[in-house]
């Protein structure tokens, strides 16, 4: 029997061969493909967060997505209006629709279907909700195969998530996908509408903002854009194979050797420092022309080696595609033509740069970084960073943290810490770091020292240490705190990360697509339809969830029910029981109320 896994492979197999789709609509029959879906969302934090209808991931059960793919058989299935809330972002808010627990399911074996066949099919210039890539994917095919940019065009499409054409989205997937019960489902799904202030809104465009599928479908259309560059553009900019010699260059290579013929070896070193101080080839070359691209989301960067006007067409070329092609519109105010040797292009949080250095030599005696593109860290960045951490100019402690114990203060200060050096740590001024590191050392302290009424230097005595790392140790800060007997004690340090610059980066862009039928362990308790709080094995059963362990810790308690107990003991944030003993849980454990 054919499991989901096969179907997933035999669908990205497809997708590399350039063949279109037909029947995908029949595999959303399948009870796999819906299991392999809640694998993949039960962890997240949003699986708890109720949509326009209150459900959630807890109460999930195998009759549930029975029920869910009887509705498919009969083609009946119906979009729940997304509940519509807003986060913040620079400029005014961003927002989010908050589907309902059903949708995502359908939506996530949706998304895995789809995923399977486009994936193999995407630009390898593509990095943006892709799997094994990400932002230092982006950055590193940058920094390694962009060499002696002239201009920096940087793209920005104005609304993409929320302008997206349903019109254009459909063709595109009709193109592949030869399934209108499919096609209709999809429809439908971009129709939905939402819920605001309790009053339903039409969805006229866009992808639904927070669905599962909205990254792929988003993709889907934007590809189109990735093989205009790839098929049109860049055949049309790359001219030449090499910039033609530079004849000032050559003159002085000849006169230095032929001074050096004669014994005026002192002129013959003058005249060869002389021409290191200028282009080996032609920086003017009529003929010679290169352009790259990349793309992360609806950002995307090209460097251009010619003129300005050509890189203006090329702007140009790429607005008209995206008005006439696929509707949408580019972002007047970051749009930009950067010169790439005097001013610095913004992408994906850094500042990309044009090394001009033509004195630098490598071992060899060859210049090494002259023309190289390099990421550094924006001033401003580190300023905003450094600003959470303090008051009125000065570093100052968190109040907020006050109530927290010494461990989770350290944790969570570490936490921060580490994942803002670890992005920017492609900077090749990543020493700058160390002033981030310097305030939130100091605003460590001075929580810690304020919650217990002592001093900073009282507390750097009891928590520093020094950590290796690599060949060099660096000094930090260190809390243990001690559990019972056999349990390892738990250790919190802050710091204690190499401030070096590293060019390169750990994650693998191409990861081998493997495909198992190894099912996660909450899948199998499930199928094991045995009620893990009383044994019974007459269901239904369900699944308890909650939103995180410390949910478990009920204080004012002196006896703790059997279902927390089993919860606490195993350390899951998961219980499959029966129906009977599932109503018991929810009468006995208090409610909590509606986060967002």
């Amino acid at each position: 029997m054919a499991t989901a896994e096969n179907i997933l492979a035999v669908y990205s197999d497809r997708g590399r061969r350039q063949l279109p789709l037909e029947g995908v609509y029949r595999q959303l029959y399948r009870p796999d493909l819906y299991l392999r879906a809640y694998g993949k969302l039960y962890r997240n934090s949003g699986a708890m967060t109720p949509g326009s209808n209150n459900e959630t991931v807890d109460a999930m059960s195998l009759e549930k997505i029975d029920r869910i793919i009887d509705v498919m058989r009969r083609e009946a299935w119906r979009w729940t209006p997304e509940r519509r809330t807003y986060i913040p972002k620079k400029k005014g808010e961003r927002p989010l629709g908050l589907p309902a627990w059903s949708d995502k399911l359908v939506q996530e074996a949706l998304r895995l279907l789809l995923e399977a066949y486009y994936e193999p099919r995407f630009s390898a210039l593509s990095f943006g909700f892709r799997p094994g890539r990400g932002c230092h994917s982006a950055l590193r095919e940058i920094t390694h195969k962009w060499r002696g940019v002239k201009w920096f065009i940087e793209g920005d499409i104005k609304g993409c998530f929320d302008n997206i054409d349903h019109n254009v989205l459909l063709s595109i997937l009709r193109e592949s996908i030869h399934d209108n019960r499919l096609i209709r489902l999809v429809s439908s799904m971009l129709r939905a509408g939402y819920f605001e202030d309790w009053r339903y809104n039409k969805t006229l465009s866009g992808t639904p903002q927070g669905g599962v599928c909205s990254p792929l479908l988003s993709n889907i259309c934007l590809d189109k854009l990735d093989r205009f560059v790839e098929d049109v553009l860049l055949p049309k900019y790359n001219q030449c194979e090499r910039r033609r010699n530079y004849p000032p260059y050559k003159a002085l290579l000849n006169a230095s050797r032929h001074a050096g013929d004669k014994g005026e070896y002192q002129r013959a070193k003058k005249l060869r420092l002389q021409a290191q101080h200028m282009p080996s080839r032609d920086p003017e070359d009529p003929d010679f022309r290169r352009l790259w691209y990349v793309r992360y989301a609806d950002d995307f960067l090209l460097g251009f080696s010619g003129p300005r006007h050509e890189a203006e067409e090329i702007k140009w070329a790429i607005r008209q595609f995206l008005h006439d092609t696929l509707k949408l519109e580019m972002s007047t105010e970051k749009t930009l033509i950067t010169h790439a040797r005097t001013e610095a292009a913004r992408f994906l949080g850094y500042e990309v740069v044009t090394l001009d250095a033509m004195t630098k030599q490598d071992h060899r005696g060859q210049r090494c970084i002259n023309g190289a593109v390099r990421l550094k860290i924006p001033v401003e960045v580190i300023r905003q960073q450094c600003q959470k951490y303090m008051r009125n100019g000065k570093h100052s402690h968190r109040p907020e943290r006050l109530y927290n114990d010494d461990y989770s203060i350290v944790a969570q200060y570490q936490a921060e810490y580490r994942g803002f050096v670890q992005y920017y740590l492609m900077g090749f001024n990543a020493h700058r770091l160390w002033n981030v590191h310097r305030v939130m050392r100091k605003s460590l302290l001075g929580t810690l020292a304020n919650k217990h009424r002592t001093t900073v230097s009282r507390i750097v005595r009891n928590l520093r240490t020094e950590v290796t790392v690599g060949d060099k140790t660096i000094k930090a800060l260190q809390i243990v705190r001690h559990r019972g007997q056999g349990k390892r004690p738990l250790v919190a340090t802050f710091g204690g990360l190499s401030l070096a610059w590293q060019k390169d980066t750990v994650l693998s862009d191409n990861p081998k697509q493997v495909f198992n039928g190894v099912r996660s362990e909450l899948i199998s308790r499930l199928l094991a339809q045995t009620c893990e709080c009383c044994g019974t094995n007459d269901g239904p059963f369900e699944v308890h969830h909650i939103r995180k362990l410390s949910d478990l810790s009920q204080r004012g308690r002196k006896e703790k029910p059997g279902w927390l107990r089993i919860m606490a003991s195993r350390h899951r944030k998961t219980l499959v029981v029966c129906r009977e003993c599932h109503q018991n849980i929810h009468r006995t454990r208090p409610a909590r109320p509606r986060e967002i």
